[in-house]
């Protein structure tokens, strides 16, 4: 398969990421529900969690998150020529791209939502790239980010002690050299009831005779035990067929980025793929699932804090409600 036929090639050339200032510590939420911080940490990696207030919004974070990468890569928001918002949780249902959009002031950029859960980040890194290997767009501000505190049910033992919320970006630059190497996305609805997000309608008649569903969405279910199953089993897989359409190897892979969902998953896939536990970034412990924005948030820590260097492959993985999976095999940088 020929992934790039015009000869223009992607570069990421900034990242930048936020969270909410509020936290929640495992010890706190022992307070809410029956567990422990050895239980959590144990089987999940996580410590702590962000979430937003009241007041917070998905926007805020969102914003934030792409000034410090548009900073990083040395471009003004009136230079971008398209914004893509991956997320399941925006402020708005018809959308929170637009907002995002006019909040940076970006005037010549077109934006949308795209929804894939957790995989979101690598979908829209994917989405992205296909309208600048066309000759379409020039500057992309890809944005990942959700509030998911606002769909747990903290009450639910099995669920609240895993999801927090944040945003993170990535300014994806044409040029002739191509370092989105290669990708494999993958979806099967079949499994959507694994994990759900799931609408819920009560029956009210307008007139009479005409009866329609009103309501609104029900709190995150999931099922751990399947979820684990697929991830570890699925991931390792998709990767694999990124790194052959990429003519790379595991062994010349710089950086393992996996969604951010549970340590387990994270060790489970890196032995599958005989990856050395030091090339896995994993930064959960801190910040738990944040869906869509666990992937840049974790790649932007990894670039400031110095270890990501230019020119590194970094093999990145999603996956996540719908079910949706996907890899994409990528350079830092020009």
């Amino acid at each position: 398969m020929v992934l790039n036929q015009l000869g223009i090639g992607i570069a990421i050339t900034g990242s930048g990421s936020a969270t909410p200032e509020v936290t929640l510590d495992n010890r706190q939420l022992s307070q809410m529900v029956e567990t422990s911080d050895e239980w959590i940490t144990t089987r999940t990696g996580i410590r702590e969690r962000h979430l937003s207030d009241t007041e917070g919004s998905l926007k805020a974070i969102a914003t934030k998150a792409a000034e410090r990468a548009l900073a990083m890569a040395g471009i003004a928001p009136k230079d971008l020529d398209l914004i893509v918002l991956a997320t399941s949780t925006p402020d708005d249902l018809f959308g929170s791209a637009s907002q995002i959009q006019a909040s940076l002031g970006a005037s010549q950029a077109v934006a949308f939502d795209l929804t894939a859960a957790c995989s979101g980040f690598v979908f829209g890194l994917v989405t992205a790239s296909q309208f600048i290997r066309t000759g379409v767009y020039q500057n992309v501000l890809l944005i990942g980010a959700d509030v998911l505190s606002r769909w747990v049910d903290w009450s639910d033992r099995s669920t609240c002690v895993l999801f927090g919320d944040g945003a993170g970006a990535v300014i994806l630059q044409a040029q002739e050299q191509d370092n989105l190497l290669g990708f494999e996305l993958r979806s099967d609805g079949n499994q959507n009831s694994c994990l759900q997000l799931e609408y819920k309608a009560q029956k009210q008649e307008i007139v009479k005779g005409v009866v329609v569903g009103q309501g609104t969405y029900r709190p995150i279910a999931m099922n751990g035990k399947e979820v684990y199953r697929f991830a570890v089993q699925k991931v390792p897989e998709v990767i694999e067929k990124a790194l052959f359409r990429s003519n790379i190897t595991a062994e010349e892979v710089d950086w393992l980025l996996l969604h951010q969902a549970n340590q387990r998953i994270l060790d489970a896939v890196a032995q599958r793929l005989s990856i050395s536990g030091e090339k896995v970034l994993s930064n959960l412990a801190h910040y738990g699932n944040t869906s869509a924005a666990s992937i840049p948030l974790a790649l932007d820590e990894a670039v400031r804090e110095g270890k990501i260097q230019p020119g590194e492959v970094i093999a990145a993985a999603g996956f996540g409600a719908g079910l949706t999976w996907g890899s994409a095999i990528f350079r830092w940088g020009k």
